[in-house]
């Protein structure tokens, strides 16, 4: 008797794997129509305080950032989809020490107007965008 309820219980736990497995892969519709939603592209307003939280996640030591530069917000490709881009050039210190690692230049990526992730090596994002001096990122400390 004790066999045949844990035969049981074995049995609904496979199956409602295999049907929780497939809900994992299927790809719906609906999922495919909230990647293309045009409220999913809101300009960012507060986009450079956004930034500046983000930073102090990126950057191991986010003190005595020099040659910081920033874009305005623009629609670019990021992947196959549309996203607002700001583009953020800086030279920051290394880690553990004083030395500079060298300019460096990443996306931020905003989504429904804040901000999402970075993309590091993002020179087709930053492609032919102006950026201007961003003096409140060289202003950050611990």
């Amino acid at each position: 008797m004790r066999t045949g309820a844990y035969g049981l219980l074995a049995g609904l736990f496979v199956g409602s794997s295999l049907l929780l497995g497939a809900c994992g892969h299927h790809h719906s519709p609906s999922s495919e129509a909230a990647a293309s939603d045009p409220d999913i592209n809101i300009l960012p307003a507060d986009y450079k305080r956004d930034i500046l939280a983000a930073m102090h996640a990126y950057l191991n030591d986010p003190t005595g950032i020099r040659d910081a530069a920033i874009s305005e917000p623009v629609l670019k490709a990021v992947g196959n989809l549309q996203r607002y881009v700001v583009c953020v050039r800086f030279d920051a210190k290394k880690r553990g020490n004083e030395e500079y690692a060298g300019v460096e230049e990443i996306a931020a990526v905003f989504l429904v107007g804040r901000f999402d992730h970075f993309v590091e090596k993002a020179q087709e994002q930053c492609a032919g965008l102006s950026l201007t001096p961003f003096p409140e990122l060289q202003k950050l400390s611990r």
